[in-house]
């Protein structure tokens, strides 16, 4: 479920729903926002400021940072909504469409990213500088979003080509970026699908495990390890030691009180799902 992982990019674009002028705010806010250990609360409250946030945009189109920010917090709010056929969809296109505004501001010949066949998107990619990392993963998690929203569709589904690629620039360009959690997408990303279809479980996993060598407080990342990777090779003595070691660690840390605890009642989800799949 990307979404769930959306949360650890998403949320950090509340630094921008005030000018900068009152930037130490939206900086508490944000704190206040990972800090919650009430995932419902959160969830209730976030549409205000993407009413907010979108209005800011609305009024200056030519803000990069506006459009990411919005791009940003929907992806957020995503990642805490349940299942809803009608409205991910929707607002995860909304989300997008920020995102790809935002890379055309930053950069003129990424204006076209969403339309670039697989065989383009190295050329375009090379351009990449370490100046361009917070752009780049802004509209890799805002375009993952949107094909996680979208999953029937196979057409969504074959533009994870582009992003994976978008995901691995990240990584060359600074591997420990927001903890790691460019590693994290592209393990997922690569167990979405089983090996005869294109997916690659030797990847996923190398990928897991360098993201929690990365950030070993991030509690999700064991609980996307169980349910994407183990799950898939069907492993259920690994599945239930990275759900059980979740359920048992401290949830409150600096920046991750928030995920975490959404990360413990899906692992209590899926150990009682476990006898059923497995």
């Amino acid at each position: 479920m990307l979404l769930l992982l959306s949360a650890l990019s998403g949320l950090t674009g509340c630094s921008y729903f005030v000018s900068s002028a009152t930037g130490d705010f939206s900086e508490r806010l944000k704190q206040t926002i990972l800090a919650q250990n009430d995932p419902e609360t959160v969830a209730e409250a976030l549409p205000a400021y993407l009413l907010m946030l979108e209005a800011s945009a609305a009024g200056d189109q030519d803000d990069e940072s506006l459009m990411f920010a919005n791009a940003n917090l929907y992806t957020a709010y995503l990642s805490l909504l349940p299942d809803d056929p009608v409205r991910k969809p929707r607002l995860s296109r909304k989300g997008l469409d920020f995102a790809l505004r935002g890379i055309c501001l930053h950069k003129r010949d990424w204006c076209d990213l969403q339309q670039q066949p697989i065989t383009g998107m190295p050329v375009l990619l090379a351009q990449a500088e370490k100046r361009d990392t917070d752009s780049l993963y802004s509209v890799a998690t805002a375009w993952s979003t949107w094909i996680q929203a979208n999953k029937s569709d196979w057409n969504a589904i074959a533009q994870l080509a582009q992003v994976k690629q978008i995901m691995q620039q990240v990584i060359e360009l600074d591997e420990t970026y927001k903890q790691g959690s460019a590693h994290v997408y592209l393990a997922v990303m690569e167990s979405l699908l089983p090996e005869t279809l294109g997916g690659n479980p030797g990847l996923a996993k190398h990928h897991f495990q360098r993201a929690l060598e990365l950030s070993p407080e991030n509690l999700m990342i064991n609980v996307l390890y169980a349910k994407h990777y183990a799950r898939m090779i069907f492993d259920r003595q690994l599945h239930d030691t990275l759900l059980k070691t979740t359920l048992t660690a401290q949830a409150a840390a600096p920046g991750l009180t928030l995920i975490n605890t959404l990360a413990q009642q899906q692992a209590q989800q899926l150990l009682d799902s476990a006898n059923d799949y497995f």
